[in-house]
C-alpha cells in the first residue's frame, strides 16, 4: 500500500481496476461499433423496434465505457506564475 493512501481508498482502487478490466474483456467497444455498422448498412433491412432496440443497446454500453473506461484527460503542466513550462532538448549525436 502506497503511504498516505488509506486501506479504504486503496481497495476502491483495486476495486476500480477490476471493474475497468472486466468492462474491457466484455469489448463493449467493438460492441457498439458493431450496432453502428448495422445502423449504417443500407442494405440490411430492420424493423423500427429493431433501430430502437439497437440504438438502446448502444447508448447503454456508451455509457458503461464513459463511466467506467473515461477517455483520458490531457494534462498540463504550468509553473509558479500560471504559464505552461517550457522546455528545450538538445539533441547532439556524436562528435
Amino acid at each position: 500500500m502506497k503511504s498516505g493512501i488509506t486501506r479504504a481508498a486503496e481497495n476502491k482502487r483495486i476495486r476500480q481496476e477490476a471493474l475497468r478490466e472486466q468492462l474491457a474483456n466484455q469489448k463493449l467497444v467493438e460492441k457498439v461499433i458493431d450496432i453502428a455498422n448495422k445502423l449504417a448498412d443500407l442494405d440490411l433491412k430492420l424493423e423500427p423496434a429493431d433501430v430502437t432496440r439497437l440504438k438502446a443497446a448502444a447508448d447503454t454500453k456508451l455509457k458503461l465505457i464513459d463511466k467506467y473506461l473515461p477517455t483520458e484527460k490531457p494534462t498540463t503542466l504550468e509553473g509558479p506564475d500560471g504559464e505552461a513550462i517550457r522546455y528545450q532538448v538538445n539533441l547532439s549525436f556524436g562528435s
